[in-house]
């Protein structure tokens, strides 16, 4: 099993300084690659302080410059906001200035609020569709002189400059969840990676029960499958109760960015009342304390091996959660110090 972390600059008051913020993703960044997690991922999204990640190659490139080991991956590049050429290009270019150190999730992105500001009209349909017809276009770019006719994107005879560092490319990611995303991402070579989000071990069990049936008919090898979730290492019982709060918050908001029915301010969704979410049952303390990774280290440990024990090949600890930095931070130690050990 191997570990790696995912994080953004997250901004929940008007009153935090964007610089601070880069600094304290620098810092979680720094501690994943001192504490021997494998990659660092970060991903995309457009005018939301709640996730702020306009172009991850800029921000992997950063952390590049801070950061001896870790491989530094999208999650994910938003594929219909690309051009193929460029994105080919800007992640050849990433892996070039890191040494040969991205690694490129995609997907299809899931907010029609940036939808309907990028590309107005676009539904999730369609973005799945460029996603599809882009991603197999990549690594054609990086390996030569590649034309294209599709649905979406037509182009002459073009290459992708400059190469990328590493061989055939940056390895890639496609998120998947229903079962013909899984059979795109393994009939074409690439990895997946899931995210089951609050719904528990149920869902990840059949996030990896489709991954299973896909692989058994592809004539295709076995790819590699990351499970992305959230998680927090608590000191004792009532801090996992904390956490559980916190994670509580941020999935209301969460859901509410998604159905895109709230006014947005200078990148700030109009905050939630007490009522509101104390209304919202789905996303209760207790059900995010059931079916998110949260527990003492030991708790966090046996979550886990039952995540390892199912298939998974790599597990990322997911920090967005709307707590402050130092208990993000005091999480994320623990998780090397006292949860890594269990699986070397």
């Amino acid at each position: 099993m191997d570990f790696s972390l995912f994080a953004h600059m997250e901004r929940l008051t008007p009153d935090q300084e964007h610089r601070d913020l880069r600094m304290e993703l620098i810092s979680l960044a720094k501690m994943a690659d001192d504490g021997g997690m494998r990659a660092v991922w970060t991903g995309e999204h457009h005018g939301m302080d709640f996730t702020i990640a306009p172009n991850p190659f800029l921000t992997l490139v950063d952390l590049s410059h801070h950061t001896k080991n870790v491989q530094l991956g999208t999650g994910t590049i938003v594929a219909p906001f690309w051009h193929p050429i460029k994105l080919a290009g800007e992640a050849a270019a990433a892996d070039l200035i890191t040494a040969g150190r991205i690694e490129l999730g995609i997907a299809r992105g899931a907010y029609s609020y940036e939808y309907e500001r990028l590309i107005p009209g676009m539904d999730a349909w369609e973005a799945g569709q460029r996603m599809r017809e882009t991603t197999p276009l990549l690594r054609q770019l990086w390996e030569g002189d590649c034309a294209h006719e599709g649905e979406f994107y037509q182009f002459p005879s073009t290459t992708s400059a400059p190469k990328p560092v590493q061989k055939g490319g940056p390895p890639i990611w496609i998120a998947a969840r229903d079962i013909n995303s899984h059979a795109f991402g393994v009939d074409n070579g690439f990895n997946i990676q899931v995210t089951p989000l609050w719904q528990g071990i149920q869902e990840i069990e059949d996030l990896m029960s489709k991954f299973n049936e896909v692989c058994a008919t592809s004539e295709n090898p076995r790819p590699k499958i990351m499970l992305l979730h959230h998680t927090y290492v608590a000191t004792d019982d009532v801090d996992a109760m904390v956490a559980a709060n916190e994670l509580s918050k941020f999935y209301n908001y969460f859901g509410a960015w998604f159905k895109n029915a709230r006014p947005v301010k200078q990148g700030l969704i109009e905050a939630l009342t007490d009522e509101e979410l104390a209304g919202n049952k789905m996303m209760s303390q207790e059900n995010m304390l059931r079916d998110l990774t949260i527990g003492t280290a030991q708790e966090v440990i046996d979550q886990i091996k039952r995540y390892e024990d199912l298939g998974y090949d790599e597990y990322a600890f997911w920090i967005d959660s709307g707590m402050d930095f130092e208990r993000k931070r005091a999480s994320l130690s623990r998780f090397i110090d006292d949860v890594m050990p269990a699986f070397s």
